[in-house]
C-alpha cells in the first residue's frame, strides 16, 4: 500500500513537471553542484526578477517529464545534479540571468534547455542570453529609422536650396 502511494506521488510530480515544461516558453537546465546556499538563493532571486522560477527536481522525475512532453534531447541533458529554470512569459531575461551568474560562478554550467518548444544545447542558451533586450532592439531600430529620415530631409533641403539658387 505504501509503495503504491509513493508511485502515485511520483506520477503526480512527473505530470506536474511535464505540464510546466509544456507551459513554459523557455526551460533551462544547469549544473549547480558546489554552489553555496547563499549564492543559490541569490541566483533564485535574480531569475525571479527576470520572470522565471528555479526548481530542483530529481533527475528521474525531470527526465520522465521531458520525455512525456516530447523532449528526448533535453531529457538526455539531465544527468547529474541539475536545477531547472521555467519561464512562461520571458525568454531572454531568465537565460540572461543564469548566463550572467554562470560567468561569475564557474560551478554553474548551463547544460541546455527548451526554447519555444525546441530542444537546444548550452551554447544556444548562451547565444540567446547575449541578445540585446527588446527595448534595446527597439531603440536600435528607431535610431536606424531616424538616421534614414534625417538623410532624406537633408537631401530634400539641398534640392530646395538648389532650386532657389537656380531661380535667383
Amino acid at each position: 500500500m505504501a509503495n503504491e502511494s509513493i508511485v502515485k506521488q511520483k506520477e503526480a510530480a512527473v505530470n506536474e513537471a511535464a505540464t510546466r515544461i509544456a507551459d513554459s516558453k523557455v526551460v533551462i537546465a544547469f549544473d549547480y553542484h558546489g554552489l553555496t546556499v547563499e549564492k543559490f538563493e541569490t541566483l533564485r532571486k535574480e531569475v525571479r526578477k527576470a520572470g522565471g522560477e528555479i526548481v530542483v527536481l530529481k533527475n528521474n522525475i525531470s527526465r520522465r517529464a521531458a520525455i512525456a512532453s516530447g523532449h528526448e534531447t533535453f531529457a538526455g541533458q539531465l544527468t547529474g545534479p541539475k536545477a531547472i529554470v521555467f519561464s512562461g512569459n520571458e525568454i531572454v531575461a531568465p537565460a540572461k540571468a543564469v548566463y550572467e551568474f554562470a560567468k561569475k560562478n564557474e560551478v554553474v554550467k548551463i547544460s541546455g534547455g527548451i526554447v519555444e518548444g525546441s530542444d537546444v544545447d548550452g551554447a544556444k542558451i548562451a547565444e540567446l542570453a547575449t541578445l540585446p533586450s527588446y527595448e534595446t532592439l527597439l531603440t536600435q531600430l528607431a535610431a536606424g529609422m531616424l538616421g534614414t529620415v534625417r538623410q532624406l530631409a537633408i537631401g530634400l533641403n539641398m534640392l530646395v536650396e538648389q532650386g532657389q539658387e537656380q531661380e535667383a
